[in-house]
């Protein structure tokens, strides 16, 4: 597709752009296949402005109405009176930004708007900025990802009496949302293992997602059984769950749909697992909400948060009636039962809900971080996203079509992401020296989520990526967040190494709103953030010069033991 064709106008003079935290300012708009460029031409100015198309969740026009004017023109006329016109644009985006474009010119107004709303909803993802973007700091040939399951596995030499890696997935025949590779018990074979997907939903039989090394427990994941509503079962399957416990006298399941849920799943083809033929393992229900629920969550969160009103009472009943705080609570809660059973109780269990695609990978994902110090590095972290997001199959380009914005159906949309990320800011703040990373990374993974320069978050699974060349024909965000510079900030100066488990509270008060994302464009949070950069920089300073105060001696000793 050549993008020019859906451009009929390319620039505007004259444009006045009104954004957050900013004044209005006058200058050139110009649009290309995927950005709006605005330039400030007023004296003394030389911002510009950059925004991804992809970016934009809704646009709303607002121009003259012709038919209520008099008289009839021809068509010179016309033409000279829509150019004697102006129109607004207000442009909604996906990470909550709010821009208004006052254009001279009704039929300049209604071209940039048809544009917009053309090229920011592109059907194909080759036609995507990820595929053209090529920054100067990075080549294609760069090593694309940080960690594969083969390295992972590799590296793991306590899983090698127990696990094996299979590679029953190469050609993603067996199931098309999971990786080429993963980690199963060593006395399941290759067919055991495709008996088994059949039985499991999408095909996502249980896989290794997490080893405990303090005693040698594990998180297993999968989808919900296909036990349908004449309660089938699969011998296989209850065999590979039995590998998983052997030598213990029991492991749980955790369920993330009520009891409700589970059974009415049998009448469509669902089900849970029986206690009858999964004897040694013990089912525990955490409902939680996902889909369409989550995503209207979000929506009248955004809502409140863009209310003008300085009514208290309205603005606590709109925050509890989006029910976004209570997602927050229950997610959080969820992983602790999680990271309890393991750590605490010490017995294995295995996550899933219906597709194991969400809120499975929600609770592994916090559990991972609430018990394993190695993902609280900012490397480590990044890693724990792309093998239990990103490589476990999370349909990123489903989930994170639209935010709180569009005026859209509705159709397979939901923030299961962003409410992760959310959570693990109540942890960073809980937990301030734990994390090795900043809020500023969960900010920035927010926005990359929706709309990026990069192709870590194309697509919806390995399967897919594949199919599109994403690895050699774009750059990876996970890299790019790794360099020197980025590194630098993105990292928390304040973070101390623990092996202790980190245990959130979940009581509603220790839960705040993320407001450094929902309330992120307004002048309080900006003000805010200004204070925290500079208590940042106080502290990054203050670190150099004690280190630079230390004894030559000292430091070489501590060198010396480091090693």
């Amino acid at each position: 597709m050549e993008f020019s064709e859906h451009i009929k106008t390319a620039n505007v003079e004259d444009v006045v752009l009104r954004q957050p935290l900013h004044p209005p300012g006058r200058g050139t708009l110009c649009i290309t296949g995927h950005h709006l460029l605005f330039s400030d031409r007023e004296e003394g100015s030389c911002r510009q402005v950059l925004l991804l198309l992809r970016n934009i969740d809704a646009i709303e026009k607002s121009v003259e109405n012709l038919l209520t004017c008099s008289g009839l023109f021809s068509n010179a006329g016309l033409s000279q009176r829509l150019s004697g016109s102006s129109g607004t644009i207000t442009i909604k985006c996906k990470d909550l930004r709010v821009l208004q474009l006052d254009i001279p010119g009704m039929e300049e107004c209604l071209n940039i708007a048809r544009s917009i709303e053309t090229l920011s909803c592109l059907d194909s993802m080759s036609e995507l900025y990820p595929f053209f973007y090529r920054p100067s700091s990075a080549s294609l040939r760069d090593q694309w990802g940080l960690s594969s399951l083969e390295r992972h596995y590799s590296q793991m030499k306590e899983l090698h009496d127990r696990w094996r890696l299979s590679t029953v997935n190469r050609d993603f025949s067996v199931c098309p949302s999971y990786p080429q590779a993963v980690i199963v018990p060593k006395s399941t074979d290759d067919d055991m293992l495709e008996k088994v997907a059949k039985f499991r939903q999408g095909g996502r039989f249980p896989v290794l997602c997490y080893y405990h090394k303090k005693n040698g427990m594990v998180i297993m994941r999968s989808s919900q059984p296909l036990t349908g509503a004449n309660r089938k079962h699969c011998r296989e399957d209850e065999q590979l769950l039995q590998a998983v416990i052997d030598g213990s006298d029991k492991g749980y399941i955790i369920d993330t749909r009520s009891s409700q849920q589970a059974l009415q799943a049998r009448m469509t083809g669902g089900g849970l697992e029986s206690k009858s033929c999964y004897s040694s393992w013990k089912r525990l229900q955490r409902q939680m909400e996902r889909g369409k629920a989550l995503q209207e969550s979000l929506i009248k969160l955004v809502e409140a948060c863009g209310e003008e009103s300085n009514n208290m009472d309205r603005w606590l009943s709109k925050l509890e009636n989006s029910k976004w705080l209570s997602h927050v609570q229950t997610a959080l809660s969820t992983a602790g039962l999680l990271a309890e059973c393991v750590e605490r109780d010490g017995h294995s269990v295995l996550v899933h809900g219906s597709e194991g695609t969400d809120s499975t990978l929600l609770i592994s994902t916090l559990a991972q971080l609430i018990m394993d110090p190695s993902c609280r590095t900012l490397e480590g972290f990044l890693t724990l996203l792309e093998r239990e997001w990103v490589q476990a199959g999370h349909p990123f380009q489903q989930r994170c079509a639209h935010s709180a914005h569009s005026h859209a159906r509705l159709q397979q949309e939901s923030p299961v992401f962003l409410l992760l990320l959310d959570c693990v800011w109540q942890l960073w703040r809980q937990f301030p020296l734990a994390l090795g990373f900043s809020e500023a990374l969960l900010l920035r993974l927010a926005t990359e989520a929706y709309a990026s320069d990069y192709g870590t978050f194309l697509g919806n699974n390995q399967q897919e990526r594949c199919a599109l060349g994403v690895k050699e024909n774009t750059h990876c965000l996970f890299q790019a967040l790794l360099r020197p510079r980025e590194r630098d900030c993105y990292s928390n100066p304040l973070y101390e190494h623990t092996e202790l488990a980190i245990w959130p509270s979940v009581y509603p008060q220790s839960l705040q709103l993320w407001r450094g994302f929902f309330l992120r464009w307004t002048p309080q949070t900006h003000h805010l953030e200004e204070a925290q950069e500079e208590i940042r920089n106080m502290v990054i300073e203050w670190g150099k010069l004690a280190l630079s105060s230390c004894p030559a001696s000292t430091r070489r000793s501590e060198d010396v033991q480091n090693m």
